[in-house]
């Protein structure tokens, strides 16, 4: 039993099994269920964010410019923009759509340089850029929410139809194309605030399905190797089954090649019982001669003996049916096998 567990077939599944849960307890459910604690916390900072007051944007920073605690706090700056140093988010989808988004530099009265994201607009035919509104010059105050720096894209900056785009919201990066100090993080602009476009949409304050992803991937770790199991069981009961009725086989054919006769019985015409010793059975009427005559035959060439093999073949018959009804065609019908020497023995 052993060997048929060793064979590559079984070995690459228990291989399959044994990685599909490895992954699924350690990469995939972790995956999943990480995400429902970010998208979680992220909607804590923005129910909280909505409920306290803005605050000054030195507050929530740092020297560098980078946020001190919470992202999506709200903000409040007092400057001016720097229009002229415009620069834009390329195709950015928003709104089941692409998209470019303003990022226009803000100076502050305390002498700190942020990137405002001052909202969206739909990209025009063929991707080209729409007219976007200049942002408005003197002073001015704004509030809006802080965000954290993105990651820089890998595809480079481009210069296109008079703007400055990237692809990416990178402050450094886009620090070095305006040749100006930039704060590391940025605000993002809200509605009704001076020099707005479309704002950015807050995201939606749901958990979504990837707690139950989570949940799905354990299950699935769990239930792989309980597959293998059931499996396994399955191929260790057939062959029990099989090695049972081959065994049902070898003891039929013994029988059958057995002597029907005790030992010592004595054959022949000396054993046929005298006439004297039988009584004689009336014919029937309803017999004919010819009828008669065969039942001699017969008992004379000793088919008693293949009239009590008949219901030994029968049984053979409906065991072979239901080997080929199990098996297929393709398995050897020993029962086959076993009518044939019968047949040529009698």
């Amino acid at each position: 039993m052993l060997k048929t567990f060793l064979k590559p077939g079984w070995v690459l599944l228990l291989l399959f099994v044994v990685a599909f849960s490895y992954l699924a307890f350690t990469v995939l459910a972790p995956w999943q269920l990480g995400k429902d604690d970010d998208i979680v916390e992220r909607n804590e900072l923005i129910t909280h964010a909505y409920e306290a007051d803005p605050q000054p944007v030195e507050d929530l920073v740092d020297d560098h410019g980078a946020i001190k605690d919470d992202e999506w706090s709200r903000a409040t700056l007092h400057g001016h923009y720097l229009p002229q140093d415009e620069v834009l988010l390329r195709l950015r989808p928003v709104d089941s759509g692409p998209s470019y988004q303003s990022l226009v530099p803000f100076r502050t009265d305390s002498g700190l340089t942020i990137l405002v994201n001052r909202g969206w607009v739909k990209a025009g035919e063929a991707n080209a850029v729409p007219d976007i509104p200049a942002a408005p010059s003197g002073e001015t105050t704004l509030t809006g929410m802080i965000r954290a720096d993105e990651a820089q894209h890998q595809s480079a900056p481009i210069k296109q139809e008079g703007y400055q785009q990237v692809y990416s919201l990178h402050t450094e990066q886009i620090a070095s194309l305006i040749d100006a100090p930039l704060a590391h993080d940025y605000i993002q602009l809200s509605s009704d605030q001076p020099g707005v476009l479309n704002p950015m949409p807050i995201p939606q304050l749901d958990r979504g399905n990837h707690l139950s992803y989570g949940y799905q991937w354990i299950a699935f770790g769990i239930m792989a190797p309980l597959g293998l199991g059931y499996f396994v069981w399955s191929e260790i009961r057939e062959r029990r089954r099989l090695r049972e009725e081959e065994e049902a086989l070898a003891s039929l054919d013994a029988d059958a090649s057995s002597p029907s006769e005790p030992a010592g019985t004595p054959s022949g015409p000396a054993s046929a019982p005298s006439a004297d010793s039988v009584p004689a059975e009336a014919p029937s009427p309803k017999r004919s001669q010819h009828d008669g005559h065969i039942a001699a035959d017969d008992s004379a060439d000793g088919t008693t003996e293949n009239a009590a093999a008949v219901p030994a073949a029968s049984s053979s018959h409906a065991a072979s049916r239901r080997n080929r009804s199990r098996y297929g065609d393709s398995k050897p019908d020993h029962y086959a096998k076993l009518n044939k020497r019968r047949r040529e023995r009698y």
